[in-house]
């Protein structure tokens, strides 16, 4: 017994109003529309992130046909009841529809510019989803960050209609969810609106000439890539960083260590984990702050 998972995507706007879009541009959309799904598909089932969608094991993606009066098509993850359930034969109801949709939604905002916390959201519903015989890898957030790396490019395929031939002015992503026992049809938003806004923000990064300043604490890190995040005291959020070879020196790695530490303990009112960073700043079109490439760390202020 498969589960399977559906997503809509769908465009509005201009000739999409009439269900007319350029084929080449929307070609393009759909690809990458396939790719972010099947990137993120194959994470939660195999513990790994594919650089080829082709490469998705346990599960296939078919297409349905379009709605009659708009332009949009619905996209069916099939997930075959081996690649996930440790008993072979999958129940009747299950929560893995709802965790792919979560870290889908997870992966549009963040690579979108929308923060989303982490803490209160993807990661409840995977403790809750422990709980069940389901056999899914551990998800932490660096994974997840890794992952929206990945998917920067199929998303911003996605906006092609949009800033190409513009044919259609707005893209929106839905997950179906549909429940048999209450016989419920509900469709969920995933992440924003897709516009000319968020593909200026997905598709320019301008990187500083000047060092600047930053102070924070981070709230995950991948020791192997020396990538992860850290919330910007000045920005109010957290900020993906990525540490230049000055930086991955093991005095650096220690503070880097103790303010995840620090920020695991939950003391955030505190002043431990604090950490002072000389940066280059990366920015969208906008000016809008996307990460920054970290070159020295001190625990406290440079002088």
């Amino acid at each position: 017994m498969n589960e399977e998972i559906k997503f809509t995507l769908s465009f509005s706007g201009n000739n999409a109003e009439e269900s007319e879009i350029d084929l080449y541009d929307v070609a393009q959309a759909l690809t990458g529309f396939h790719r972010s799904l099947a990137l993120t598909t194959h994470l939660v089932l195999n513990d790994q992130i594919i650089t080829q969608a082709p490469s998705l094991k346990g599960a296939k993606i078919f297409a349905l046909p379009s709605n009659k009066g708009s332009w949009e098509l619905t996209a069916v993850v099939a997930i075959a009841a081996s690649a996930i359930y440790k008993i072979g034969t999958a129940p009747r109801e299950t929560p893995i529809g709802h965790l792919v949709y979560s870290v889908y939604d997870y992966i549009i905002k963040e690579t979108l510019g929308f923060h989303v916390d982490y803490s209160k959201t993807l990661g409840r519903n995977y403790e809750e989803i422990k709980e069940s015989q389901l056999d899914i890898p551990e998800l932490p957030q660096h994974r997840l960050d890794a992952l929206a790396e990945k998917c920067e490019n199929p998303l911003r395929d996605i906006h092609r209609p949009i800033y190409a031939q513009k044919t259609a002015a707005k893209a929106q992503i839905y997950y179906i969810s549909e429940r048999e026992k209450v016989r419920e049809r509900e469709k969920i938003q995933i992440g924003n609106d897709l516009n000319i806004q968020t593909f200026e923000y997905v598709s320019f990064t301008q990187t500083s000439q000047d060092i600047s300043t930053v102070i924070g604490r981070v709230s995950s890190y991948n020791s192997n890539t020396f990538k992860g995040r850290i919330y910007l005291t000045e920005e109010g959020r957290p900020i993906s960083f990525t540490l230049y070879d000055e930086a991955k020196s093991e005095y650096c790695a220690s503070l880097v260590a103790n303010s995840l530490l620090a920020n695991t303990q939950r003391s955030f009112y505190s002043n431990e984990g604090f950490i002072f960073c000389k940066a280059f700043k990366n920015t969208s079109k906008n000016g809008h702050l996307k990460s920054i490439n970290i070159v020295t760390i001190s625990n406290q202020p440079f002088m």
